[in-house]
């Protein structure tokens, strides 16, 4: 029996509905609206550079059956001048949410970063009311490390963030 989720490139006919989760309001539900942006910028980046680079990337999340489901990405982020680590996020689509596809694709995201990159840490932070999203980390194999006060601005607001991590050491690399 395949997994229940798979991480993919994004493909063309994914766009749409990517483009849907963070320009629609009710898609990107309440922890992932932070206001209208650039229209188009979602394509106009995938046809011009694609979606997966040194400092960063997205993939798709697809369910067993393929379909776009939601995406994960992640960022580098330096944590002194020659150590530098991964962040993480996720967005899934409205109607995909609470069915463990979250949990599933983080622990991917990281099983994938780790195998294919050298660094050494992950993290990963999510607003202190996000209960869901974090017993997802947990469930991922994430720590909880923190709060931190007042870190993220949404909706005419300042928010505390939880931060979590998992470290290399911690992940069974499937190889």
């Amino acid at each position: 029996m395949s997994e229940p989720v798979h991480l993919r490139p994004i493909a063309e006919p994914d766009l749409g509905l990517l483009e849907h989760l963070y320009e629609d309001p009710s898609q990107a539900g309440d922890f992932g609206f932070f206001g209208y942006r650039n229209p188009g910028q979602l394509r106009r980046q995938w046809s011009e550079q694609g979606f997966v680079s040194r400092q960063g990337g997205r993939l798709a999340v697809a369910a067993r059956d393929g379909r776009f489901v939601g995406e994960v990405q992640w960022r580098q982020v330096l944590q002194g001048p020659e150590s530098s680590c991964w962040n993480i996020g996720i967005a899934l689509l409205a109607a995909e949410r609470g069915k463990g596809f979250g949990k599933l694709a983080q622990r991917r995201l990281a099983e994938y970063l780790f195998a294919h990159t050298q660094v050494n840490r992950i993290e990963a932070s999510t607003e202190i009311a996000n209960v869901a999203e974090q017993k997802a980390l947990e469930s991922a194999g994430f720590t909880r490390e923190r709060v931190l006060r007042g870190a993220c601005f949404r909706g005419g607001a300042w928010r505390d963030m939880v931060l979590y991590s998992v470290l290399r050491g911690e992940v069974a690399l499937q190889g």
